[in-house]
C-alpha cells in the first residue's frame, strides 16, 4: 500500500515533474472579472500572463472548493492508495488550507488523511511537496511523511528578495534599489545559505531570470537547478517580471 501525495496549484511545479513523482496538483481559481479559470487546466502560465497584458481589470484567485479537494481524496482511495498527504499553501494566505481540512473530514470513513500548513508559497511550497513525494515513493507511512514535512519548514526559505515568508506570512525582507541589485542580493542570500538542497529559481515571464541562473549556477551544478514559471496564482499577487528563489537547508 502507497502514500499519495496532493498539493495545490500555487506550488509552481513543473507538471512533468508531479506526473513523475505522482502529485496531483489541485487547482485555485483565477477570475479575471465575470470570467473564472481552473488554474492550470483552463489556464497555462503563459496565457495567464498574455491575458494579464491584455485584460483591463486585476486578476483575482480563490481557493478551491472542499468538493475539489474531496474528489483527489477519493480517486487517491480508488486508486488503491491506504493514505494522503496534502501540503498546501500556507493558511495565512489562503483558505486553501481549511477546505482541505474539511475534504478530510468528509472521507475519512474511505481513506487517512493528514493535511500539512507549509507556512509557504509558490516553490517553497513545490520543494516540500517534492520532498513528501520522495519520501512516499520508499514506502513511507502517512504519518511519517507528515511529520516529516512538518520538519522542513524550519530549514525553509523562499521567494527573495523583496519579501520573504516567516512564519506563513508575507513580511518585508528588503528593499534594493534597482533590478540588478534585487539579483545581486537574492543569488547572495543563496550563497549565504550553502549548500543547499532542491534549489528552484522562479520566474514570472522575467527575461533576465538567465542573470540570476548564472549567478547560482556557480554555487550549484546547473542540472540541479530546477527552474519553472510563476503560474497564475503566485503571478497574481506578485506581478509580471518577479523572481525568487526556493530551497532547503539540509540539517546540520
Amino acid at each position: 500500500m502507497t502514500v499519495k501525495v496532493v498539493t495545490d496549484s500555487a506550488c509552481d511545479l513543473p507538471q512533468e515533474l508531479a506526473d513523475e513523482l505522482g502529485i496531483t496538483i489541485v487547482p485555485l481559481t483565477v477570475r479575471f472579472g465575470e470570467e473564472e479559470f481552473l488554474d492550470r487546466r483552463d489556464l497555462t502560465a503563459a496565457e495567464f500572463w498574455a491575458r494579464c497584458d491584455a485584460s483591463p481589470t486585476l486578476p483575482e484567485t480563490a481557493a478551491p472548493s472542499p468538493g475539489a479537494f474531496e474528489a483527489a481524496f477519493r480517486s487517491a482511495a480508488d486508486e488503491g492508495h491506504d493514505g494522503v498527504v496534502a501540503v498546501l499553501l500556507s493558511g495565512g494566505l489562503s483558505a486553501t488550507l481549511q477546505a482541505a481540512q474539511v475534504a478530510a473530514d468528509a472521507v475519512s470513513d474511505v481513506i487517512r488523511v493528514r493535511t500539512v500548513d507549509s507556512q509557504q508559497a509558490s516553490a517553497a511550497l513545490g520543494v516540500i511537496a517534492l520532498n513528501a513525494a520522495r519520501w512516499a515513493a520508499t514506502g513511507g507511512k502517512v504519518d511519517e511523511i507528515a511529520d516529516g514535512a512538518q520538519a522542513f519548514l524550519g530549514s525553509m526559505l523562499s521567494m527573495k528578495p523583496v519579501i520573504e515568508l516567516v512564519d506563513g506570512v508575507v513580511e518585508p525582507e528588503s528593499r534594493q534599489r534597482t533590478r540588478g541589485r534585487s539579483i545581486q542580493h537574492l543569488a547572495a542570500k543563496v550563497r549565504e545559505a550553502m549548500p543547499v538542497e532542491h534549489l528552484l529559481l522562479l520566474h514570472a515571464d522575467a527575461p533576465d531570470h538567465e542573470e540570476l541562473l548564472g549567478m547560482i549556477s556557480e554555487l550549484v551544478p546547473r542540472d540541479d537547478i530546477i527552474v519553472t514559471k510563476i503560474g497564475a496564482v503566485i503571478g497574481t499577487h506578485a506581478g509580471p517580471r518577479a523572481m525568487g528563489v526556493a530551497f532547503q537547508v539540509p540539517p546540520s
